[in-house]
């Protein structure tokens, strides 16, 4: 039916369609209102009003798409466009370090990493846990790390559509974050080079290294991130500039990132390095946490505004608030994650969600059936409100839990839905605030870097509560790892 136009048509419309049988026409002999000429002319007029009413349907079908097609085209027209962050891309390409006078380990005579193969078209979350690494990458091996814009599409445009809604195709670094990873000052006594922009890397590196991730990743099996980093070490070792080359695997991928025996033996010295304890989160996420406090938890008079305090502290800036408690809770499309993605694949708590130190684990058993597995993920990746109701019941008879009055729930549920969640919470106990990322005013940019500034909220909980399945999770609770022992066997972490 569909091979051809023509033959669509054909069999669309009988009257075009070759008939395999012909009627008689009248003749002069036929009487007019003989029984032939009349079941000929009924059969004729029936034919006629069927095929008038299925052209009837063809345009009222083709009307409603177009329609459709024109609601949708001035629906898309009429949403402002998204900021595209022009200060904070001048700013970094106006960083001190881009001058290639400056003596080794910087300037031209400097060594340089810079990844183009990071991801992209993925998560905050997902981009975040490989920034991490790939700068600890370049700090181990002495280079300075060329860090890119988190990115949604490596196209010519600046917008791309998610959700029919337009969205900056690329969002600079530092509307994120401040410290090492975006150029920022490493701490004193540390002579690590910092961190440039592709822009100053292929001014300073005309003669670069190219190298496929493949050639080092493909050549191990199932390596673990430690032993990534030191086969890297030796593989750049010779070269003063490399570029990898855009094309996949990513050095440190999914799978790294998914199991913890590949890679929680990064941890102990990663966690301690510069790239994690000297970062701080934009003037722009924070501004929108001072700005948004008494939704978020309301505070004391007394209290400074995070922006007070200093920046060299570093992770050490955000410290708890008594009775917050935070939780994270995915809706939306992460439904089709969990039982599509992680269930099919049997995938439970990602790596850096699986520390000994955690209170929660999770064991996928192994002989279960359909029903048993899809229950399973629906408590630890998809809970409804009762099971999140529960759960809060029980951190609040924990010992960690004394003493919670407010709750802020990081989520993009829908307003509906949030407000049933909300509900649930408050008719099980008199919370003295409930909050959640729905209720934060927020300023254009801060609207497409939401996710940090959730993020942030969770590192200021007394409690937090996460989904294990989500990467989002370990960037929440980093600055309460501050006391990090063996991560093999027993593992201690402490505020």
């Amino acid at each position: 039916m569909l091979a051809t136009p023509a033959k669509w048509l054909v069999a669309f419309v009988p009257l075009l369609s070759p008939p395999t049988q012909y009627e008689l026409l009248p003749s002069a002999n036929t009487p007019a209102g003989s029984p032939k000429r009349r079941a000929y002319s009924v059969q004729r007029t029936c034919h006629i009003i069927s095929v008038r009413r299925r052209l009837r349907t063809c345009l009222i079908v083709l009307s409603l798409l177009v329609g459709s097609a024109i609601a949708a085209f001035f629906y898309v027209l009429s949403i402002p466009l998204p900021p595209l962050y022009s200060r904070f891309h001048e700013a970094e390409l106006g960083l001190p370090q881009h001058n290639a006078l400056l003596s080794a380990p910087e300037g031209k005579d400097g060594k340089y990493l810079w990844i183009a193969n990071h991801a992209s078209k993925c998560g905050w979350g997902n981009a975040m846990q490989e920034l991490f690494l790939n700068a600890y990458l370049a700090y181990r091996t002495d280079r300075a790390f060329v860090f890119d814009n988190y990115t949604w599409s490596r196209g010519e445009s600046d917008y791309s559509l998610y959700n029919l809604k337009p969205i900056p195709s690329r969002i600079p670094l530092t509307a994120f974050m401040r410290g090492p990873i975006v150029g920022g000052e490493f701490p004193p006594g540390d002579a690590a080079p910092r961190s440039v922009t592709p822009e100053y890397f292929y001014e300073v590196c005309p003669n670069r290294t190219i190298i496929g991730s493949y050639t080092v990743n493909d050549a191990l099996v199932d390596p673990s991130a430690e032993a990534l980093v030191q086969a890297w070490a030796d593989k750049m070792a010779p070269h003063r500039c490399v570029e990898i080359e855009q094309s996949p695997p990513e050095i440190f991928d999914e799978h790294v990132f998914a199991d913890a025996d590949r890679l929680l033996d990064v941890w102990p010295h990663f966690s301690q390095s510069p790239i994690v304890q000297n970062f701080s989160w934009s003037t722009l996420v924070e501004l929108a946490f001072d700005n948004n406090r008494e939704v978020i938890s309301p505070a004391s008079p007394f209290d400074p505004p995070l922006s007070a305090e200093p920046f060299s502290k570093g992770l050490r800036r955000y410290t708890s608030i008594p009775g917050l408690l935070v939780l994270h809770i995915r809706r939306g499309d992460f439904k089709g994650h969990c039982y599509d993605v992680l269930a099919s694949r049997s995938i439970g708590y990602t790596g850096f969600n699986s520390f000994p130190s955690l209170p929660d684990h999770w064991d996928l058993p192994a002989d279960i059936s359909e029903h048993q597995k899809r229950a399973l993920y629906t408590e630890h990746c998809f809970p409804d409100i009762d099971t999140i109701v529960q759960r809060v019941e029980d951190v609040r008879a924990s010992p960690a839990g004394q003493g919670l009055s407010h709750v802020y729930v990081m989520t993009n549920g829908s307003p509906s839905w949030v407000s049933k969640l909300k509900a649930a919470l408050q008719a099980k106990h008199d919370w003295a605030h409930v909050a959640s990322s729905r209720d934060l005013m927020l300023n254009p940019e801060q609207k497409y870097i939401a996710q940090a500034v959730d993020m942030l909220v969770a590192q200021r909980a007394q409690v937090f509560v996460g989904n294990g399945v989500s990467v989002l999770l370990p960037f929440c609770y980093f600055p309460r790892f501050r006391a990090v022992a063996e991560i093999r066997g027993e593992t201690r972490a402490a505020d």
